[in-house]
């Protein structure tokens, strides 16, 4: 080898060398080192960790890259086998940089159930504006993304993407909220609060894992999905059927983390200081929105998103399928053409 060649392969090994994020296998799971993490309540989580996985490639102009936070329990993990990242898939891997992250109180990230310095209920109530606040930090200090082409989220992580818009607003050039809601309703608040209240009622008994999914299966069946889904798909002796694999999927989680992501979604509302209304946070968001409900979302009211979307003259789609709050399921094709054609226009 002569000593140009030499020198070559010197310059690209430690360019190799310089850049550790290309070590990491494309969707593998890493955990961002945050420190000492202050909330907005003014509590620190204690050496926070913010899980994440990467896909498709980053451009040269660094503008290609989308956030895709989790959704309430859900991981990282749960986004890729689901189907909502990959090429032609939601997150389109063959055109963006996919960034998805894992929400505190997932299991993965810094949550009641992994903290060993803030264990079970000593560890810190968190907001979903706290989610997002620690997403900023990982996108800015070890992404080094001072832009983002989008925020994708759906349930909980279609409220993270409402919170983007405001707290971080013009970070991204779109967001795409599916099922999401800028602040939970009426209908939301019971809901949530009953499934609160069933988690700490049953942590009081003193036997709250073991009898918590249960009841935490039922609750989310009834609200999940439409009567009409039962109707057509149901007998009577299915539902036993359905509520035990539902119980199987629950047994996996902690009840204390769902119990803190809970908290954070009743307390979600992007019209609190520094905005005090809808009309002032329409005035302030500077990101183009689409903004996609299910009609007959029982879990997730698809009122006060459709709201925001006409204040801001935002692109809607909504569906009317039978299966509701689990639209993103149901009906991908039609939420991911819609996606596509906001996500890729030029404008």
């Amino acid at each position: 080898m002569n000593p140009s060649s030499r020198i070559a392969v010197a310059l690209t090994l430690l360019l190799f060398l310089a850049a550790p994020q290309l070590l990491h296998a494309e969707g593998e799971l890493r955990l961002a080192d945050l420190g000492d993490f202050r909330l907005e309540s003014g509590q620190v989580i204690q050496e926070c960790r913010l899980g994440y996985r990467t896909f498709g490639t980053l451009n040269r102009e660094r503008s290609n890259a989308i956030l895709f936070p989790t959704w309430f329990a859900g991981t990282s993990k749960d986004l890729v086998d689901l189907g909502f990242i990959g090429p032609s898939k939601l997150a389109d891997t063959s055109r963006y940089f996919v960034v998805a992250v894992d929400a505190f109180g997932d299991g993965v990230s810094s949550s009641p159930s992994n903290s060993k310095k803030q264990p079970g209920r000593t560890f810190p109530e968190f907001s979903v504006r706290d989610m997002v606040k620690a997403q900023h930090r990982l996108l800015t200090k070890y992404l080094g993304l001072d832009r983002l082409h989008a925020v994708i989220g759906i349930s909980m992580g279609g409220m993270q993407a409402f919170q983007w818009v405001l707290s971080y607003s013009g970070f991204a050039q779109k967001a795409v909220s599916i099922v999401g809601t800028p602040r939970a309703a009426s209908s939301d608040l019971i809901l949530f609060d009953a499934g609160l209240r069933g988690i700490d009622t049953l942590n009081a008994i003193g036997d709250g894992e073991a009898l918590g999914p249960e009841a935490s299966a039922a609750l989310l069946a009834l609200a999940a999905l439409t009567p009409e889904f039962y109707l057509k798909n149901f007998s009577r002796s299915d539902l036993t059927r359905a509520l035990d694999g539902a119980q199987e999927i629950i047994l996996k989680y902690n009840l204390t983390d769902w119990a803190w992501q809970l908290k954070a979604m009743i307390g979600h509302d992007i019209y609190r200081r520094p905005v005090a209304s809808e009309k002032e946070a329409a005035g302030a968001i500077r990101t183009k929105l689409l903004v996609i409900v299910s009609r007959n979302d029982i879990l997730v009211n698809p009122e006060p998103s459709l709201a925001l979307a006409a204040s801001l003259k935002a692109e809607t789609l909504v569906l009317h399928g039978e299966c509701g709050h689990f639209s993103a399921v149901c009906e991908p094709d039609k939420i991911n053409a819609a996606a596509a054609a906001f996500l890729n226009r030029r404008n």
